[in-house]
């Protein structure tokens, strides 16, 4: 029987860290599922269509990883995905405390689906997609070492755009 995971997120851009939390996913299930959450109280730097794009042209390298638009509840969806578990990534310790409220609630709604943390490399244990979006705002070449090309680029694109 296949294993699914589901690792959701915004992916406001996709980043290193990300990557490194899928790349092991998907060395510990048949299929990962990258849900890219839709939220539309959320205001994002990258359209929906162009975070999707990122990280389907960013995770092309595995062969079992795919990625999906995701609206609702993450557990729901999980579920109508027939995973087994949904995996978050926890940078500190500050993470854990909401992390682990929403494994709670998740395993109450539906208790076959199991929550796994996994710690990204410490290289990007202080890295989020905000602090990317900042660097990229003030044209920092030190995004590239980050997050992907495709992604370094699309930041440096859009930040021209904004100004």
């Amino acid at each position: 029987m296949e294993r699914t995971a589901v690792y959701p997120g915004t992916f406001d851009p996709i980043t290193n860290g990300h990557i490194d939390i899928i790349e092991r996913a998907a060395q510990m299930f048949d299929w990962v599922i990258v849900a890219l959450a839709v939220n539309s109280s959320k205001k994002t730097l990258f359209t929906q269509d162009e975070r999707f794009a990122l990280a389907e042209q960013s995770l092309a390298q595995f062969g079992n990883v795919r990625v999906m638009l995701c609206s609702g509840l993450i557990v729901e969806f999980a579920r109508q995905q027939g995973a087994a578990a949904i995996v978050r990534g926890l940078r500190a310790v500050s993470d854990f405390e909401y992390e682990l409220q929403m494994a709670l609630m998740n395993r109450k709604m539906v208790q076959e689906i199991n929550t796994i943390f996994l710690m990204p490399h410490e290289r990007y244990t202080y890295l989020n997609s905000s602090i990317i979006r900042e660097l990229a705002r003030y044209g920092s070449p030190t995004i590239r070492d980050f997050v992907p090309a495709i992604v370094a680029d699309a930041l440096v694109q859009k930040m021209s755009n904004v100004e």
